[in-house]
């Protein structure tokens, strides 16, 4: 048992809690080099919170390199420099470290990891973005020393409004736009702006993590089932939520996608409750057999949706960079709470600027496109001839990742032990609902974004190889 403690007085969301304490006792030697931490499961029993809570904060260890995963064993505390040395050493020093240095964080337990979140590192346009920060910096003058505005550079949000306009008909002016970090600064944003909403609709199953985040800040989480037309909008009118999440271009995690009808009369049931849609547009920019979706925001004839969109999947996840498209209404309220806001990077902001308008943006999204269109189509067609029959796809018109169905009567995580047995790593479709329902037939999803061709194929041959004895049981 570590010494471990959440309180709900804290201004930090659990999982940064769960995460800061861990890492200064790691770093303090608390908690010793090379001690096993406890499971995810045996830390959520612990402390009385989430998987994801608990999930979150051991990612952000592993990344950070205070902790090591190592396959069939658990994760370790990862600390070369002792307990009396809870700093390293600054540069130039010479010292001599206790024990072996643990392998790096980016070491994987599998082979091959289908995670829906991973992104094609091939495709990151390298030359031209590191020409955009020279440049950049060669430009800024006095500009560098100084704080920018904290809603993000007005120069770059004029651009991305009519890239938005131009690309996913969002309808807005640079006054609307936050420039953020991420999905949790977005949601820390809306937590002050939605005061006196308490009830938040969410997809179910939907993403679990940002689900975690608005309940973190404090919102009653109403589950609304999706169907293959994406969230039910007949459940959610009998509902008494004041704001609902949805992902309606390419549901997560089952791929649906909303089609205009249902759209439609989303937005009729947000103008007449006063109600509020947030529309995260995570991967909109990915379609395989018809263009692009336009966005929901781009209907909106009330001031109703919340649009935010990413430069996680179509650049880099590690720039940290997103963005938030408010509501006339909402954006009257921000000066109560600009405060808060805390952009990223002014260099990262101002290369980005350039990259856009120089045309190089567009280019990299046609070879993103092209290169996962390609990738989409051999990827199904990996899957229909190792997996054939026993296998049904869902979600595959948009993304980055799929659905599959599975004809067994062995549960969703059989699938994924046998899976990860055999190095394959796959995700379980059941820990994204907050309230888990059996199913006449095991999900899975899979992405495909971050895997070379030549992975895909082996990762599928394995797949068939530890699912193929549970044909015989449906």
């Amino acid at each position: 048992m570590l010494n471990l403690h959440l309180t709900d007085r804290s201004a930090l969301p659990a999982y940064m809690q769960l995460y800061t304490q861990m890492r200064d006792q790691i770093r303090s030697g608390g908690i010793p080099y090379g001690m096993r931490l406890p499971s995810v499961r045996s830390l959520m029993q612990q402390l009385g919170t989430s998987k994801t809570t608990v999930e979150s904060a051991y990612h952000m260890l592993l990344t950070e390199g205070y902790a090591v995963s190592r396959p069939k064993s658990g994760i370790y505390a990862a600390n070369p420099f002792g307990a009396s040395q809870p700093a390293p050493p600054s540069a130039g020093t010479d010292r001599t470290l206790s024990g072996p240095l643990p392998k790096g964080p980016a070491e994987e337990a599998h082979r091959i990891d289908f995670r829906p979140s991973a992104v094609d590192a091939q495709l990151f346009p390298m030359r031209s973005w590191r020409k955009m920060l020279h440049d950049t910096l060669d430009r800024s003058g006095e500009k560098i020393n100084k704080y920018g505005d904290p809603q993000g550079e007005y120069a770059f949000r004029t651009v991305l409004a009519d890239y938005l306009r131009n690309s996913r008909c969002v309808v807005c002016v640079p006054e609307q736009i936050v420039v953020g970090t991420g999905i949790h600064y977005s949601v820390g944003i809306l937590a002050k702006l939605f005061a006196g909403i308490g009830r938040i609709a969410f997809e179910e199953p939907g993403f679990a993590p940002v689900r975690e985040h608005f309940n973190q800040y404090g919102f009653r989480i109403e589950p609304v089932p999706v169907t293959e037309k994406g969230i039910s909008v007949e459940a959610l009118e009998q509902s008494c939520a004041e704001a609902v999440y949805i992902t309606p271009s390419h549901q997560f995690p089952t791929g649906s996608v909303m089609p205009y009808p249902e759209r439609e009369r989303l937005l009729r049931w947000a103008q007449t409750k006063n109600a509020y849609i947030i529309e995260d547009d995570y991967d909109g920019e990915f379609r395989y057999s018809v263009k692009p979706i336009p966005s929901l925001q781009g209907l909106d004839r009330d001031g109703r949706v919340i649009y935010i969109g990413t430069f996680s999947k179509v650049f880099t996840p590690a720039l940290r960079m997103n963005y938030m498209v408010l509501p006339l209404t909402l954006v009257e309220k921000m000066n109560n709470v600009n405060y808060l806001f805390d952009g990223p990077s002014r260099i990262d902001q101002w290369a980005m600027q350039s990259f856009i308008e120089q045309g190089h943006w567009y280019r990299h999204i046609r070879r993103m496109r092209k290169t996962y269109g390609k990738k989409h189509h051999r990827f199904i067609g990996l899957i229909r001839d190792y997996l054939g029959e026993h296998v049904r796809i869902t979600g595959h018109s948009a993304g980055l990742h799929i659905q599959l169905t599975v004809d067994t009567n062995r549960t969703s995580g059989i699938l994924v032990e046998r899976a990860a047995a055999e190095g394959v790593k796959v995700y379980d479709l059941q820990e994204m609902w907050m309230k888990p329902v059996p199913s006449e037939r095991p999900q899975i999803y899979l992405g495909f974004g971050g895997v070379s061709e030549q992975q895909m194929e082996e990762g599928i041959v394995l797949l068939k190889k530890a699912w193929e004895g549970l044909w015989e049981e449906a």
